[in-house]
């Protein structure tokens, strides 16, 4: 499955959502894509996917990272309690939607130069 198989979750409910769904949704709150979490977090894209799809979970030490990399709990992860995402057209209170905008933004680009420079350092190892 590719990133263009993957369900957009425009209809993400925290209520009916999967611990599947909650990765999935974190990971494009953050407006990355499957190959640059698995990237991230040294799995396979199809590692991620089967994650997403809910046929498999992480182990604890993938768990954690997960987390991290997606700045969620990972309480929030497995039950969708606690700290959890963001979603484009909720309020936070006291900050104004064009700087969450904006934020996203930055976030995404940092994370194409993070790849970006991965690639280049790989280059001068060989």
């Amino acid at each position: 499955m590719t990133d263009l198989d993957q369900p957009t979750m425009t209809d993400y409910s925290d209520s009916s959502a999967t611990f599947g769904d909650r990765i999935t949704a974190a990971r494009e709150a953050l407006g990355l894509s499957v190959a640059q979490l698995s990237r991230q977090l040294g799995v396979k894209p199809e590692t991620i996917n089967n994650w997403e799809s809910d046929r498999s979970e992480p182990r604890a030490n993938k768990l954690q990272m997960l987390a991290g990399v997606l700045n969620v709990s990972m309480a929030w992860l497995m039950t969708g309690e606690g700290e959890g995402i963001h979603l484009a057209g909720q309020p936070v209170e006291g900050v104004p939607e064009e700087v969450l905008s904006e934020l996203r933004r930055i976030h995404a680009e940092q994370i194409r130069l993070a790849d970006r420079l991965a690639r280049v350092v790989r280059k001068i190892s060989v």
